[in-house]
This record gives C-alpha cells, structure tokens and sequence, in this order.
C-alpha cells in the first residue's frame, strides 16, 4: 500500500525497526490507560515482536503514524474488524509517546484515516469507542463529527472505580457532509 501523507505526519508501513518505539509505550501506565484490557498485564518483547509481525503482513490493515519529514515512529492506527462485505471498521488508534499529546497528531491521524476508509476502501461506517475518562479523546472524536452511538455502563475497573465504554460512529455521508462544508 502506498504512504499517505498530512501536514505534520505520513502514513507509513510497519518495519522491524518499529519495536523499539512500540516497546517504549506499551507497558507506559499513562499510554495504556486509555486503551483495551489486552494490555493490563505488562507485554513482553516476544508478544509485540509478534504482533509486529502481523502488522508487517499483507492481510494487515493498518499504518504507522510517523513524522512527514524524517518518518519517525510516532504511533498508530489501523482498522480492526475490517469489513469490506458491509462497508464498515472500527479505528483503533495510539500516539506512541506523552511528549506528542496535544499537538494535533492525533487528529490528523484520524481525519486521514476516515478519509481513506470512506474514500478508497468505500466504507459506509466507521466505528471506534473510548472510556469515558478519556476526555481528550472524546473531544476529538465529538470534533470530528462521530456521533455517540451507545454505552457499555461501568464496563470498565480502573483506578478504583467503573467506568463506561462510550461507542461511537461516524457514516460515510456524514463525513462528507463536513468536508464539503469546509
């Protein structure tokens, strides 16, 4: 698949050089926090080697998010439960470093992910969720015009208390209302 390209990052291929930064953030409590229980325990060098491997395959549906200009790791995002029979996927989405928080990468991620699933995989939706404490999060998601579409109530245990699984989702004549507008 060929690199896409934003203002600030590229859309870029998994390379075995990427478990370094990956390894960086993967056992980081301030990173996971916001992501799947699959990283509540700590993950060794073999489990994200393999999931690296995975991610290097064709089957794989995905990008690194990287520095436009000198293609360093930044994160990632790739469509999980990809499914082009009924046009839809779910985002699934990490900036691999605190140090990038805030700076707009994480928005330009997700507006060049939802342009290329609408515009050449010709998905109708696109669906993601997040906890509820991940305000940050919401607001981005709210800003790029995903629709709260439910909840799974106290689904979650951290930090001493439940928390809620906000799902959201965005349909492709949404998305295009609002880069028509722009």
């Amino acid at each position: 698949m060929a690199r896409k390209y934003g203002e600030k990052v590229m859309f870029r291929e998994y390379q075995e050089d990427d478990l370094g930064h990956m390894m960086d953030w993967i056992n980081d409590e301030e990173i996971v926090q916001f992501l799947s229980d699959r990283f509540l325990y700590p993950q060794s060098s073999s489990q994200v080697e393999e999931f690296l491997n995975k991610a290097m395959s064709e089957d794989w549906s995905g990008f690194v998010i990287s520095d436009r200009e000198t293609g360093d790791y930044l994160g990632q995002i790739d469509f999980v439960n990809l499914d082009l029979k009924n046009g839809k996927a779910e985002i699934a989405l990490v900036i691999g470093d605190t140090n990038n928080s805030s700076k707009g990468i994480g928005t330009e991620a997700t507006k060049m992910m939802l342009d290329f699933g609408f515009n050449n995989l010709r998905l109708n939706r696109i669906e993601l969720s997040c906890w509820d404490y991940n305000e940050k999060a919401i607001k981005l998601y709210e800003k790029l015009g995903f629709k709260e579409e439910g909840r799974k109530r106290k689904s979650r245990y951290y930090n001493g208390e439940y928390h809620d699984e906000i799902l959201f989702g965005i349909l492709r004549e949404e998305w295009q209302e609002i880069n028509d507008s722009v």
